[in-house]
């Protein structure tokens, strides 16, 4: 069979890229510049200490809920319609939560905010799979794009703390307006349309199921994360499991299901999105501890903390903008595979750090880490979307992020339970006689805070203690997660051989290969609408 071309991207799909790359940037600013403005919400609009994690979480929640909701609907009803109202939404909740009265009010816009976010993300992803069509052009689109997501969380606590400096803290909010405001503007000139008009009615009930599967399974990992494993956290993680069965079973019965299960059956699909999601368990770990260890043991202030966190931001830059190239003459897995050995390598450096030095080992091994785990990251997600047809590149982008939110959450619960059981093991054992606070065994924030209230001798041995019970956490935990990062290398390397050089989008194998696929034209009921339509 003669293979057609695939076309090459014009300077106007590079141009409308970076229009989609804005979104992407302000979706990981804002998830990172909330903390930041946490003591001057307090101060203004004095939340309870329920109030105030609401404001912090609902957000998240919800993006994480309806990602798979939002990416299948832009299937249905057009990406770049879908992404336009969402970015409609998201100016005003930004504006509604910046000039906000009370907590309750903030609680509500956050809300808002978090179901508009949900039709970003997947709705980008899956607009670049459909304007660039060329393989290798869409593997370096998708590194940008996954680029503009690692400076957008860098920039978010720097940005934020010069704000918060010279301003009141609901300009934290507006940065995203005038980003919003320009993807209206240029959206509808340089964005294609693209829908499947043969995908069928939206299956309220399976959108229903899926975001109570995951919200449940999110809030089990953040009970965890904050208080170890309990009743509470086991059944809200039976509960999601047992709706993440029903939607599962659900779908198989739909003839236009919310997710096409099928797409799992493609290996090149489902080794990525397993490698994603534990690739950033390990990060999102990993970094719960490093942040920490730069605020609680070095005493650095959050902006502080941020400057010193731009050598992980220019890593994982680094490994995601190198990756197209070196995926152009080595097979991707392999890539994926060399990645997440340097990966290893910066944690297993981790295991060097020490309470009273290593801030210079810390920031090399991070740096380290982020440039190993960016080939896995903008491969991984370039495997996941090119691997799904054209008409399903809503649902496999929503997918993709599904399991990226699933991952850091995971992260967090998994890796921070066995850090901070570490701690609360060895403090046990250090405690300074005559200090009995529980604040203080469960958390490195809880000593340092106690310690202010001890004499300046007891303060200074219970730090101590603490600071190196927590610098113990962090390197078991970075042991763990180097032994993770090398089992992933190889199952990278040995289930993903198949995919060729430069056919990372297509999942094209070997001639005789399971995964082999060849190019088919899209279906009949995929169409994509010029960009004036």
């Amino acid at each position: 069979m003669t293979s057609v071309a695939a076309p090459r991207a014009s300077r106007k799909e590079w141009t409308g890229l970076a229009v989609l790359a804005m979104p992407t940037l302000l979706i990981a600013m804002d998830m990172t510049v909330l903390h930041l403005a946490v003591p001057a919400i307090t101060a203004d609009l004095q939340p309870s200490t329920s109030q105030m994690l609401w404001i912090l979480d609902i957000y998240g929640f919800l993006v994480a809920g309806l990602l798979i909701t939002m990416g299948t609907l832009g299937d249905r009803i057009g990406r770049r319609k879908l992404l336009l109202a969402g970015a409609a939404a998201f100016g005003v909740a930004s504006v509604l939560a910046a000039f906000s009265t009370s907590a309750e009010m903030l609680v509500v816009t956050r809300a808002l905010l978090g179901v508009a976010g949900a039709t970003l993300m997947p709705s980008t992803l899956s607009l670049i799979r459909n304007m660039f069509h060329d393989a290798a052009q869409r593997t370096v689109a998708i590194s940008v794009w996954m680029t503009c997501f690692a400076v957008g969380g860098a920039l978010g606590p720097l940005l934020g703390g010069f704000l918060l400096d010279h301003f009141w803290w609901g300009s934290a909010f507006l940065i995203g307006v005038p980003i919003m405001v320009i993807l209206l503007v240029l959206g509808p000139v340089l964005l294609p349309e693209h829908r499947d008009s043969g995908a069928g009615r939206l299956d309220l009930v399976s959108a229903l199921l899926s975001l109570v599967a995951v919200l449940t399974v999110v809030y089990s990992l953040k009970l965890v994360a904050e208080h170890g494993v309990g009743w509470q956290s086991v059944a809200f993680m039976v509960l999601g499991l047992s709706v993440g069965v029903l939607f599962i079973r659900r779908q198989k019965t739909l003839a236009d299901p919310l997710v096409d299960l099928e797409l799992f059956r493609e290996r090149t699909f489902s080794v990525s999105a397993v490698l994603l999601t534990v690739g950033i368990l390990v990060m999102a770990g990993s970094q719960l501890f490093t942040l920490q260890y730069l605020q609680l043991v070095h005493g650095l202030s959050p902006l502080q903390a941020g400057l010193w966190s731009l050598p992980n931001a220019a890593g994982l830059m680094a490994g995601a903008m190198t990756a197209p190239a070196l995926a152009a003459k080595i097979r991707p897995g392999f890539v994926i595979a060399g990645g997440l050995v340097v990966a290893a390598v910066g944690l297993a450096m981790l295991t060097l750090v020490s309470a009273d030095a290593g801030l210079g080992l810390l920031v090399t091994a991070s740096a380290l880490m982020g440039a190993g785990i960016g080939p896995m990251a903008a491969l991984g997600t370039d495997l996941i979307v090119g691997s799904a047809p054209p008409e399903r590149a809503g649902a496999a982008s929503a997918i993709s992020e599904t399991t990226t939110e699933l991952g850091s959450g995971l992260g967090i619960a998994v890796l921070g339970s066995i850090g901070f059981g570490v701690y609360r093991s060895e403090i046990g054992d250090t405690m300074p006689a005559g200090v009995h606070d529980e604040a203080a065994r469960e958390s490195l924030g809880g000593a340092v805070a106690a310690a202010g209230k001890l004499s300046t001798q007891a303060g200074a041995e219970l730090l101590t203690a603490a600071r190196e019970a927590f610098v113990l956490g962090l390197q078991v935990t970075a042991l763990v997660s180097a032994g993770v990062a090398v089992l992933l290398a190889v199952l990278a390397a040995a289930l993903l051989r198949e995919v060729k050089p430069g056919a990372a989008g297509h999942g094209e194998a070997g001639d005789a290969g399971p995964n082999a696929v060849t190019p088919q034209p899209a279906p009949q009921g995929a169409r994509e609408v010029p960009a004036d339509a």
